[in-house]
């Protein structure tokens, strides 16, 4: 489904019936990542995945995307299905953009997921790394997507699961330069979400790959000590919807039943 937001065409999806589950994928990805997820979440839950700016069927909306204007078209998406409270799951900035959802409008939700992601912002060097792959992509866009995309898995998986890595490649491919570039340079300047933590204010997940070439796994471990946050380990890297589905699966299952509870 098609929905007009600043002039932008935004394509989401909303399958089942029950609690509402939102699903926001990663960077150089889309919707079409959570199907095997949906699949299963949709028979007792209403899921609703969207195309975030810049990816998959959705237009660009200018030179740079930021966090909170990514949050704001989310949410004008479920204000558009009429839904007032509902579980979020992000997928690395996917969960950037669950967190600027969870700043600007706590009261709508009852769960929020990080999924290979993190709280904190970019570091000085993560920054020029970012400023790099603006760089790359202006060069050659399909060359930063081919170099880029086998980078997110463990060095075992990225072996063993090239059938699947050239599908994420494939649907990258379909993404304009102006749509990578608008990302990074969103999530190179978005802020230190680490006062959610504190607050309590709804139940949070955090999912971990212990091989994540992103992400530093003793670094995510670090921000949610003593904190009021379950964490859970996978063993693969930060691709755990591909690497660690079946573990995902019920990981997410039983996060959204206890979300429920509360």
């Amino acid at each position: 489904m098609d929905f007009t937001y600043k002039n932008t065409s935004v394509y989401f999806s909303c399958k089942g019936k029950g609690s509402a589950v939102v699903l926001l994928h990663g960077f150089l990805e889309n919707s079409t990542m959570w199907s095997k997820i949906v699949e299963v979440l949709q028979k007792k839950h209403k899921v609703i995945c969207i195309d975030l700016l810049g990816h998959g069927k959705t237009g660009n909306l200018g030179y740079i995307h930021t966090m909170d204007e990514q949050a704001n078209m989310v949410k004008a998406v479920l204000n558009h299905l009429k839904l007032r409270k509902y579980i979020i799951v992000g997928h690395s900035m996917g969960g950037y953009i669950a967190l600027s959802i969870a700043k600007l409008y706590p009261k709508n939700i009852k769960g929020l997921c990080l999924m290979n992601s993190t709280f904190l912002p970019d570091s000085k060097a993560k920054k020029q790394h970012r400023n790099r792959a603006i760089l790359a992509v202006k060069q050659n866009y399909k060359t930063f997507i081919k170099v880029s995309i086998p980078m997110l898995f463990s060095e075992e998986n990225a072996l063993k699961l090239k059938k699947e890595m050239s599908g994420i490649i494939k649907e990258a491919l379909k993404m304009t330069p102006q749509g990578i570039v608008a990302a990074l340079e969103g999530m190179k300047i978005r802020e230190d979400y680490s006062f959610i933590l504190e607050k309590k204010q709804f139940p949070i997940l955090m999912i971990l790959g212990k091989q994540d070439p992103v992400l530093d796994y003793n670094s995510l471990k670090n921000q949610t000590k003593n904190k009021p946050i379950q964490v859970v380990d996978f063993s693969g890297g930060h691709m755990s919807h591909v690497e660690n589905i079946q573990d995902l699966i019920c990981t997410l299952l039983t996060f959204i039943k206890n979300c429920k509870k509360t």
